[in-house]
């Protein structure tokens, strides 16, 4: 009998099944925490609650509130664990989140400004002195590991700069609710927890090879320095999630500049790990350690967080998520209210995790009609483009505004997202409320 075929690294859903049958037979490891917690979060199903997340009907409601506030104060608030300011002509809060509101970026360019880019906390956001800050790199599948890099010793390889989008997997959570009607757990996303940087760094690459990386590695597991999460008595450690350790070796990015400046400390600074086309949680923010292995491992944050569960997928869930979906967003208020027979030129942005977005149409009237978007960048992959549409409004009353996106690989937006407990992935044509008047 002729032996079993490795699966291919290359291959990510072939990569991730793989591990989830390692994990459910006992052959992979939990990183940093007790397997016996690990499988009580993974078997209950109700890491959403555990671990702090509100529902999307909770949520909605209390960041509404806080946002409310600030605006009848009309400063700008700061959420505590967040350093920035938090306008509410720019931002959503959110839990210990802040959502940029889309119909903000309207001018703003390819790139999202540092003061309107969205902050995804799983705590707060540590204070961390750059001339303090080392890296660790460790693990059994080095060769010559651990080694320590300062931060300027980082900034002495060679750099890479690449424009990319990071965004949170629930990014559009929200809509499974109040647009198909069905119940998800997780913070209330409309569309504005994403945000396109330029990014300057290392190579992941280069400081696994200067570790001495082996034959031998599986799993690449990157950790923050911000606080670790306790629920329920159970300290889950520091948020963390694995790479295959052929996405590693690929594209990933170890940051330290933003747009051009020191990386803030809201968006993972002194550094941070940029994971292109992937879901956020793959992006660690401060990383600090990161361990190389010759096991697969696991964390909260790929078993019961980060899966799709739900009606059509496997009791243990799907395999861990990885690549971004498809999406469009106008910018504009949701429920914005327009003069009739005034022209007016409809804007917005679409962009995809698997390929680069070649068209955008548009629909002013609900769907009925379709109008294609003219297009103002082009098209890239891990980036987003820019469009408009000219609209004169002709008659009174309340439209839905709709935007589909099509990438290269063919895959167009859909009506219906398909239905998943924990809200992510969201992917389907959000249906925009305006009123003429």
């Amino acid at each position: 009998m002729s032996p079993t075929p490795s699966p291919d690294p290359s291959d990510e859903s072939q990569y991730d099944r793989t591990r989830l049958r390692q994990w459910a037979s006992g052959h992979a490891r939990s990183a940093g925490v007790d397997r016996r917690d690990l499988l009580r979060l993974f078997a209950a199903g109700t890491a959403a609650g555990a671990l702090g997340l509100a529902s999307a009907g909770t949520a909605a409601a209390s960041g509404n509130a806080v946002a409310g506030a600030a605006g009848a104060a009309g400063t700008a608030t700061a959420l505590p664990g967040i350093l920035k300011p938090l306008p509410p002509e720019l931002f959503t809060i959110r839990g210990t989140n802040a959502e940029t509101n889309f119909a903000a970026l309207r001018g703003t360019g390819q790139l999202t400004p540092l003061d309107r880019f969205f902050v995804r906390n799983h705590t707060s956001t540590p204070r961390i002195d750059a001339g303090e800050w080392e890296l660790n790199v460790w693990g059994d599948a080095l060769s010559r590991g651990p080694v320590r890099l300062s931060y300027d010793r980082l900034r002495s390889l060679p750099a890479v700069e690449r424009t990319l989008f990071i965004e949170c997997a629930g990014n559009g959570r929200s809509f499974y609710t109040t647009q198909q009607g069905q119940q998800v757990t997780g913070t209330a996303w409309t569309l504005g927890a994403i945000g396109t940087a330029r990014w300057r760094g290392a190579r992941l690459s280069d400081v696994l090879r200067l570790a001495g990386v082996t034959r031998d590695a599986v799993d690449v597991l990157p950790r923050g320095l911000d606080d670790e999460v306790v629920t329920n008595g159970v300290n889950w450690g520091h948020v963390r999630r694995p790479l295959p350790v052929s996405k590693a070796l690929d594209d990933v990015i170890l940051a330290y500049e933003m747009n051009g400046v020191p990386l803030p400390p809201d968006h993972g600074g002194p550094v941070r790990v940029v994971v292109p086309n992937w879901i956020g949680i793959s992006s660690i923010k401060w990383v600090g350690d990161i361990e190389v292995s010759g096991q697969p491992l696991y964390t909260p944050w790929n078993t019961d967080l980060y899966r799709l569960f739900g009606p059509g997928q496997p009791a243990e869930g799907s395999v861990p998520l990885t690549r971004q979906t498809l999406k469009s967003a106008f910018e504009l208020e949701l429920g914005a209210t327009l003069p009739v027979h005034r022209p007016r030129l409809l804007t917005g942005r679409s962009w995809s995790g698997a390929a680069p977005v070649h068209r955008v149409e548009v629909s002013t009237d609900g769907g009925a009609r379709w109008h294609r978007a003219r297009l103002h960048d082009v098209p890239q992959r891990g980036g987003w483009v820019r469009w408009s549409l000219p609209w004169t409004p002709r008659t009174t009353g309340a439209t839905a505004l709709l935007a589909r996106a099509t990438d290269t690989t063919g895959r167009t937006q859909p009506e219906t997202a398909v239905h998943n407990t924990q809200g992510y992935l969201f992917d389907a044509v959000v249906r925009h409320p305006v009123t003429v008047v």
